[in-house]
């Protein structure tokens, strides 16, 4: 019987550090920590796709627990360990796949079996892959153990999206970043790949299978195995056909007919594209990354952060020369634009249609206009937006919040006074008792009218109570910073209308702080105190 084929990117998957690409910052600190036996208890890897998460994780696991490691922290992969861990069926390396197993009962039953010693290895290692897929329960049945796991016990946790990820999973675990695979790496890596496999493939067919991976390893080998199916000899344009984007030159043919604003070419070129079945999703990504390359040349002039290849670096300079920055950048914004859209169309070639009319008609960003308005419903709006320039015409500069906008109205409304002078008082304070004083009831509404006159005074009056006596209002209050207010004229004139709007007449105001919020003092020792201090001097003489 045959042995059974193994998918490419299978087969090639990294054995030791060495072979991860484009990941130093990563490789080179992980490699230390085991030649100076500095392993944490706790790692996170995070990054896009492809980019060697769960490999660096495997390898780390093979390495913690190889019997024989080699001098720079790699494993031997010739031992029983690492053999055993390469096949899968090494009880102590254990990998968790949180997308379907995200559950607290999952974590429970991890750190139940965290508590067992490992069987064989050194350490037990658990690899949580898609770890941001945990429910928040199984997040929080998971913290305990990680922050203070068994000696034998190491995670390893890697995630796509690591903004989902709380920081208290986070603050436990050694962080590492896995950046995109750099294109020259991963062509590199596909030509001896292929010559390895005996693969015919041209080094333009691994760049554009490089370019459409978006520096994911995975993705570019898978891209290589489904192009080797299709023949012997692996060019461009059977990349492309495998991978269902557009031909590189209808790509660059569409982007001229943009730039040299030929709409009819445009639409014939994604027609043509359209019966071929190619996806006008990656045909608008190809057109986003020309439009990017364009962009660079205009701002650096340098080709070497292109993208695209170098038999088409000429046409893209041409196209460069005939636009400027800033209509480059625009047409760019309307693309991604088109792009995000094109996930929810109803139609996505009208979609696309739309965006390259805009586009060859100069009408940047208005590829989605809004539905016509009829007669009736425009004169309404027109109505709607006079009324609102009038109101905007008598309200201050910059516009007011809808109850302040109430309370101007009001005041514009009412008859404007100077403020009444406030009476001298009809009798002696110092010859007054507790009987000639007489609670004041309507002192929340007193509060209620102070606050639209004057907020800063209403915040100094909480727990505050107000009492008569002829026509003298005494107020005693718990904040001493109340009478540093009072002693301001305006402070102490909107305090007096808002006690006149209530009580229906003027009143000599007078203050007074209690010592203790917790224990009012009597209000016969706050009047002995008025008599010995002369609480005159906390009123102001209007």
């Amino acid at each position: 019987m045959a042995a059974a084929y193994q998918a490419l990117y299978r087969k090639w998957r990294p054995m030791t550090f060495a072979d991860v690409l484009s990941q130093p910052q990563v490789t080179t600190t992980l490699q230390n920590q085991l030649r100076h036996g500095t392993t944490a208890h706790a790692y996170l890897f995070t990054g896009s796709r492809g980019t060697g998460k769960t490999t660096c994780a495997r390898i780390m696991a093979k390495a913690c627990n190889c019997e024989h490691p080699k001098p720079d922290g790699d494993p031997c992969l010739e031992c029983d360990i690492c053999r055993e861990a390469e096949a899968g069926t090494l009880s102590d390396i254990i990998e968790i796949d949180a997308a379907s197993n995200n559950s607290v009962e999952d974590i429970r039953d991890l750190r139940d079996g965290a508590v067992y010693t490992p069987e064989r290895c050194k350490y037990k290692v658990y690899i949580i892959d898609e770890v941001h897929m945990l429910s928040q329960s199984a997040f929080n049945a998971l913290l305990k153990i990680m922050e203070e796991p068994p000696a034998y016990v190491k995670f390893i946790l890697a995630t796509t999206e690591i903004h989902k990820v709380p920081a208290t999973i986070i603050s436990r675990c050694q962080r590492f970043d896995f950046r995109r695979i750099r294109q020259e790496d991963l062509v590199k890596r596909l030509l001896y790949i292929a010559e390895a496999e005996q693969i015919s493939v041209d080094p333009e067919a691994a760049e554009l299978m490089a370019r459409l991976s978006d520096g994911g390893m995975r993705d570019a080998i898978s891209l290589l195995d489904r192009c080797a199916a299709l023949g012997d000899h692996i060019t461009a344009q059977m990349t492309a056909e495998a991978a269902g984007a557009a031909g590189r030159d209808h790509v660059i043919r569409l982007l001229e007919t943009v730039f040299h604003k030929d709409a009819r070419g445009a639409l014939s070129i994604v027609a043509e594209l359209h019966d071929a079945s190619k996806d006008l999703g990656r045909l608008c990504e190809e057109l986003i990354l020309l439009l990017r390359d364009v962009m660079l040349l205009l701002a650096a002039g340098d080709t070497s952060l292109l993208g695209c290849m170098a038999d088409e670096i000429p046409a893209l300079q041409k196209l460069a020369s005939e636009s400027d920055l800033a209509t480059v950048m625009t047409m760019l914004d309307t693309l991604q634009g088109c792009r995000e859209r094109l996930g929810r169309a109803v139609d996505r070639r009208v979609e696309l249609e739309m965006t390259l009319i805009a586009l060859c008609s100069g009408q940047y960003g208005t590829a989605r206009q809004a539905a016509p308005v009829s007669g009736e419903a425009q004169q309404r709006i027109d109505e709607l937006e006079s009324r609102l320039a009038q109101l905007e015409g008598s309200l201050p500069a910059g516009g007011v919040p809808m109850d302040a906008q109430r309370t101007r109205e009001r005041q514009l409304t009412t008859p404007q006074r100077s403020p009444a002078p406030e009476p001298e008082p009809e009798v002696d304070m110092r010859k007054l008792t507790r009987a000639d004083f007489k609670p004041v009831t309507q002192w929340p509404e007193i509060l209620e009218a102070c606050g639209k006159r004057n907020p800063a005074v209403l915040g100094t009056l909480g727990q505050s109570s107000a009492f008569t006596a002829a026509n003298i209002i005494l107020i005693v209050a718990e904040n001493p910073f109340f009478l540093e207010m009072f002693k301001q004229k305006k402070n102490a004139a909107s305090l007096g209308d808002a006690i006149e709007e209530v009580l229906g007449k003027r009143y000599a105001v007078r203050a007074k702080c209690s010592a203790a919020a917790a224990k009012p003092r009597p209000l016969e020792e706050m009047l002995e105190q008025a008599k010995n201090s002369g609480i005159k001097t906390t009123a102001v003489d209007n």
